[in-house]
């Protein structure tokens, strides 16, 4: 059996097994997600929360001073800034900022790979952020919130963190990257479903993680998934099907022409998005 297969057979046995280690939610993020489902929770116990992790906290006011949430008076503090984000976004927002921590390895090769891999998810994240900014403008429908398009879109290829963790086992794969990029091609989108329910997050999400690439997976409303696609082709991570992505995004309404993901005001709120994440 080859490298490549017997990487594959491991990772379908462990699936199908339910044995399969998949990467559970940082703790900061565990409790902000935790504190914002309780109906009693204020802005100032919230700022509690966040300022536990200093990490975090210095990355919320970061967001809450940046175009991305058009306010031009400064905020200093972790409560002044959870009061300009409010309640209803926090959750996501937090989550987002904390998923950074999951694309970490003792093993330096893993390590690169996870690194190009978080640097590859920003983009994506950055460019769908912005086509939803200009989507939002230009029809003025707000079903979507960028909060969760931002988590959306982060979480998109969170099925190659187990590939990766169960390749570190067999680093003979590495001296071949095409044997990773099957596996990964494969079996991400099964396993980012698998991460999604174990995190209890809502269908959507379990059908971006493993639907993403998968154009015979069109939901009847615009989504979140369709924003993904987009940001992927843009970002160079979804190959042949770049044009088919644009010909739908068109189709469906979500640009009117495609021209737009190439003009300076896209380029700028793409730019301010990814700021969020450097």
């Amino acid at each position: 059996m080859s490298t490549q297969n017997a990487l594959s057979t491991i990772l379908v046995e462990k699936i199908n097994n339910d044995t399969l280690v998949l990467p559970t939610l940082p703790a900061i993020a565990l409790k902000v997600r935790k504190a914002a489902d309780n109906p009693d929770i204020n802005l100032n116990a919230m700022a509690d929360v966040v300022g536990q992790d200093p990490s975090l906290g210095a990355r919320m006011i970061k967001i809450a001073n940046s175009a991305y949430m058009g306010r031009s008076v400064k905020v200093t503090s972790i409560n002044q800034a959870v009061t300009r984000i409010g309640l209803r976004q926090i959750k996501n927002i937090s989550t987002a900022l904390a998923m950074e921590q999951l694309f970490v390895s003792k093993n330096d090769i893993v390590t690169r790979y996870l690194q190009k891999e978080w640097a590859s998810t920003v983009n994506i994240v950055a460019n769908s952020m912005a086509v939803l900014q200009l989507y939002i403008a230009r029809t003025k429908k707000r079903e979507m919130s960028i909060d969760t398009m931002t988590l959306a879109a982060l979480v998109h290829n969170i099925g190659v963190l187990p590939v990766l963790t169960e390749a570190e086992r067999h680093p003979e794969v590495f001296a071949n990257p095409s044997f990773l990029d099957v596996a990964i091609d494969k079996l991400s989108g099964r396993i980012g479903a698998s991460i999604m329910k174990e995190w209890e997050f809502d269908e959507a999400f379990v059908n971006i993680a493993q639907y993403w690439k998968d154009l015979s997976f069109i939901p009847e409303n615009v989504g979140y998934i369709d924003f993904v696609r987009v940001g992927a082709a843009l970002s160079g991570a979804i190959g042949s099907q770049k044009d088919a992505i644009m010909n739908l995004a068109v189709q469906r309404n979500i640009v009117e022409d495609i021209s737009i993901l190439h003009s300076d005001e896209f380029n700028d709120l793409s730019s301010a998005a990814k700021q969020i994440f450097m």
